[in-house]
């Protein structure tokens, strides 16, 4: 029995990751097979360019709705799975295992695209300016040839003095980080369904921008988990609350006091803070005020991206959209060149920090490449948050054995 649920909880952990977002290319619910394929149709209402905009739209037709439908119906075994795995938790019947160390888990309910890495890069630096030893623990999903993801490569730069351990086995990550890094605090990044690892802190983010359709269980919505998982949390930050409706985040903090009545509400924003070109150099965001630009990104909510950019005054001439956490192959970039040439008005292209430290080039096709660096900004909560953190039992020099 225990092997099953071993088994079980290991293909749940690892379903749907990242890739809810294909190439930009209109399909229809009506014709569309599961993720290969994309077939260019419409049916009674606008194509739908990537599988998440099925489940997000806020106007959908007939097809979608009839999509939805459908998708809800197979949502219902994939919830019952879900269930029994967290029971499984609950009860004992699965082990969990304790590290030495404090652990701060940062996680989702959704399929990626709720701002992760400026949460997790925003509580870095207030352990680094605790003068504590902190290490971020990934399982590394989409990793490059170099060794590490996007998102390593992007936090090796933002925080150059704080390791990034990437593994499948997070427990064997936690053991060396403890035992042969000599580190004071764990950062559990993506780590809400990793219940193997115990956490002494639990964030949880929920991206108040996506629409309430979105949140549904997966295949019919985003969520790996239902909304009464947020029991387990201790601290929900909802992120991108400065590009949510009104009326959409009253309804949210609703929920969410429903559902986790214990827990902290953080609400934060991510803003930007500046633009990265080859090789990492800083520049003024008012640059691009007025100016007509490409963008493409490879992220989980490529909306938000657009936002931003549209925020900062540029002209969105054409966009494009990568699976998440995809790696630029030599024929991508040479596309992407192609791309930018055939837009002789374009100015600068646009691409998120991911995008960029996996390219690292100064232009393409004549366009300067330019990166929009975002950093968390809490709105509210952060003296309850900071207070959290403070009340971690981090072990002292003497007893991580540090000289």
């Amino acid at each position: 029995m225990r092997r099953r649920l071993r088994t079980l909880d290991k293909h749940l952990e690892t379903i749907l990751k990242p890739g809810l977002n294909r190439r930009e290319q209109p399909w229809s619910p009506a014709v569309a097979t599961w993720f290969p394929g994309e077939p260019r149709f419409s049916w009674i209402e606008a194509p739908v360019s990537n599988f998440r905009e099925l489940l997000t739209r806020r106007d959908p037709g007939i097809a979608v709705r009839f999509a939805r439908a459908l998708l809800w119906l197979v949502s219902w075994p994939y919830g019952a799975a879900m269930w029994m795995r967290n029971r499984a938790y609950d009860l004992g019947w699965c082990a969990t295992h304790r590290s030495r160390l404090p652990v701060i888990s940062v996680g989702n309910l959704s399929v990626g695209g709720t701002g992760k890495s400026p949460v997790v890069t925003w509580l870095a630096r207030r352990l680094r300016q605790r003068q504590q030893r902190v290490a971020i623990l990934s399982r590394g999903y989409g990793q490059l040839a170099a060794g590490q993801n996007d998102e390593a490569s992007e936090m090796a730069l933002l925080l150059p003095d704080v390791p990034h351990l990437q593994h499948w086995d997070r427990i064997a990550s936690a053991t060396l980080a403890d035992e042969e890094l000599d580190m004071q605090v764990l950062v559990l990044d993506d780590g809400f369904q990793h219940r193997r690892l115990a956490r002494d802190l639990d964030l949880v983010l929920i991206d108040a921008s996506d629409p309430p359709a979105s949140r549904r269980l997966l295949p019919a919505g985003l969520l790996r988990e239902p909304m009464t998982s947020l029991s387990r949390a201790h601290v929900i930050v909802l992120t991108r609350v400065d590009q949510a409706r009104q009326d959409e985040l009253a309804a949210l903090r609703q929920t969410v006091n429903r559902s986790a009545p214990q827990a902290l509400t953080v609400e934060a924003s991510h803003r930007p803070t500046g633009l990265v070109g080859f090789p990492f150099h800083q520049q003024d965001l008012g640059q691009l005020r007025g100016k007509s630009v490409l963008a493409f990104c490879g992220i989980g909510n490529p909306q938000s991206f657009w936002a931003v950019v549209r925020e900062l005054g540029a002209n969105i001439l054409e966009q494009r959209v990568w699976p998440d956490h995809h790696a630029y192959t030599a024929e991508d970039i040479q596309d992407l060149r192609g791309w930018c040439q055939r837009q002789p008005a374009a100015q600068i292209v646009l691409c998120t920090m991911k995008d960029w430290v996996k390219l690292q080039i100064a232009d393409l096709g004549g366009c300067t490449l330019l990166a929009v660096q975002i950093e968390l900004h809490i709105e509210r909560g952060q003296d309850e948050l900071e207070q959290k953190l403070d009340a971690l039992k981090v072990p002292d020099e003497l007893e991580t054995g540090a000289p």
